[in-house]
């Protein structure tokens, strides 16, 4: 019997084993997208020719840590480190991606996704360190619990799922806005207190659109404007996730906001997969009866009793014990981000740092503190050291003509490390430097990485890093038919050699 959309306004409990069955397909698509976007980077960053071999790396941390350094990396390359289990790795996650998204053996698979992307994440050092790397793990964890047994159960279970895994996933989806507010307002960064950040993050953030260029160019009272409805969005719209049941419309409407807020983020930046992720975990918000009421064409299998059968005792017993446990690490995380830089009791701390090295329990904050200018590192070549050619890079800012495009959900990691290296050259010198050594090679992993080869036919001689400060050009300099408008501001390195 199909579940009416009147569903949505009557008084019965919510049911959530539809809604259960998307989330869960939904977020087999992002491990999809997470995977097949690593693929064919992973040689250049950390394949045996990369910036930062994990072989090598694996090395060292065992030269160092000895035995112990298989629990502080858990990582499926200490089997074999090297480029062909990287690939293994990636091609299996993808297949495995297809499977949950297909449906099969969802907690097999998703357990087995999830210890492949921590992996991978271990053996991509810096490049596979951003904030929606651990929201995955995080994410891939809770969907261990959340789902439901069987080798193929259909999109929509006859079973309830378990409330306790329910609620750690809404935690998370709360943990993650509400932190990614409050913590731009605990940082004392005048720019998010003073509602002027937005006059900064369209031209300062790592990868913009053109959207975001007509979003600086707007006037201030619209930066000013948006800065607080995001302030309202994030520190007040997720505490909908905690009304009870009867406010069934609320929540549906704080899903919308919370959904908007992060498409208008995808319009003006390139952030991978967070923001695909993110709606993912918001769309877990609705029960199957919205569901219905979006998707009209889904109807519930025969037999489908509108209250659900409960799961078996023993399922649920060991569901509550885990998520207890994973509630109280999370809710410790979530604690840790609003007491920064105060400590944490030594006890908080030691069991924090027994379960880091999984990197699935994490506190969150984007842009805490807002850059209010933009350095960018160029790479030039050299075939004579009197005339110098740019690299070019496939998506971060260079040419002043070429218009800032979309890349999302596909994470181009190189182009996002280059505008951590142009903040802090020094912290980032152990894998620049190295892709410095391959341009003088020609190698080609590291040309990969880029948006052509200027040096096709010999190596360049020289090559040298240069900073300049880029902005946004205004509409009367964008007349022209640049984006962007950029002043030299000194050279990081001298002409650095090829070997001979």
């Amino acid at each position: 019997m199909p579940v009416s959309g009147k569903f949505l306004l009557s008084r019965e409990p919510p049911r959530f084993a539809l809604s259960r069955g998307i989330f869960l397909r939904l977020l087999g698509f992002v491990y999809f997208v997470a995977f097949a976007s690593l693929a064919p980077q992973l040689p250049g960053l950390v394949g045996s020719d990369g910036l930062l071999p994990a072989a090598g790396y694996l090395e060292r941390a065992h030269d160092l840590w000895g035995i112990d350094a298989y629990l502080e990396l858990p990582t499926l390359l200490w089997l074999w480190p090297g480029d062909g289990l990287l690939t293994v790795l990636c091609w299996l996650g993808i297949a495995l991606s297809i499977a949950a998204m297909v449906g099969i053996a969802p907690i097999a698979v998703f357990a087995s996704l999830w210890a492949l992307y921590l992996s991978l994440t271990v053996a991509g050092q810096d490049f596979l360190f951003f904030q929606w790397d651990l929201l995955l793990l995080e994410t891939g964890v809770l969907a261990v619990l959340y789902a439901p047994a069987g080798w193929w159960p259909p999109l929509e279970t006859r079973h309830s799922p378990s409330a306790a895994a329910r609620w750690l996933v809404w935690s998370l989806a709360f943990k993650l806005t509400f932190l990614s507010g409050v913590t731009k307002l605990l940082s004392g960064d005048e720019t998010w207190s003073g509602l002027t950040a937005l006059r900064y993050h369209y031209e300062t953030q790592p990868l913009p659109t053109w959207i975001g260029w007509y979003a600086h160019n707007a006037p201030d009272w619209f930066g000013t404007l948006s800065v607080g409805v995001m302030f309202v969005v994030e520190l007040v719209v997720p505490f909908v996730i905690l009304f009870p049941s009867r406010f069934r419309g609320a929540r549906i409407a704080g899903c919308a906001l919370l959904c908007l807020l992060q498409v208008l983020i995808a319009a003006t930046g390139n952030y991978g997969f967070f923001n695909l992720l993110t709606l993912v975990l918001y769309a877990s918000l609705l029960d199957d009866a919205a569901i219905v009421r979006l998707l009209p064409w889904l109807w519930a299998p025969p037999g489908y009793a509108q209250r659900g059968v409960p799961e078996p005792g023993m399922r649920r017993t060991a569901l509550a014990v885990v998520a207890t446990l994973v509630a109280i690490l999370s809710a410790l995380t979530f604690v840790r981000e609003l007491r920064r830089p105060a400590p944490m009791p030594e006890w908080s701390d030691a069991l924090l740092r027994t379960v880091a090295p999984l990197r699935s329990v994490s506190g969150y904050g984007l842009f805490r503190v807002m850059t209010t200018e933009r350095p960018e590192i160029v790479i030039e070549g050299s075939a004579d050291g009197d005339t110098w050619i740019e690299y070019r890079f496939p998506w971060k800012a260079g040419e002043l003509g070429r218009a800032p495009g979309f890349v999302q959900p596909h994470m181009p990691r190189l182009d996002w490390q280059m505008w951590f290296a142009a903040l802090d050259p020094q912290r980032q010198a152990h894998w620049l430097f190295a892709l410095v050594d391959g341009l003088l090679e020609n190698d080609p992993a590291a040309l990969e990485l880029l948006d052509g080869n200027p040096f096709d036919d010999e190596p360049p001689a020289f090559v040298r890093l240069a900073m300049y400060r880029y902005r946004f050009t205004t509409p009367e300099e964008g007349a022209q038919g640049d984006w962007w408008k950029r002043e030299l501001t000194g050279y990081l390195t001298e002409p650095i050699p090829r070997r001979r």
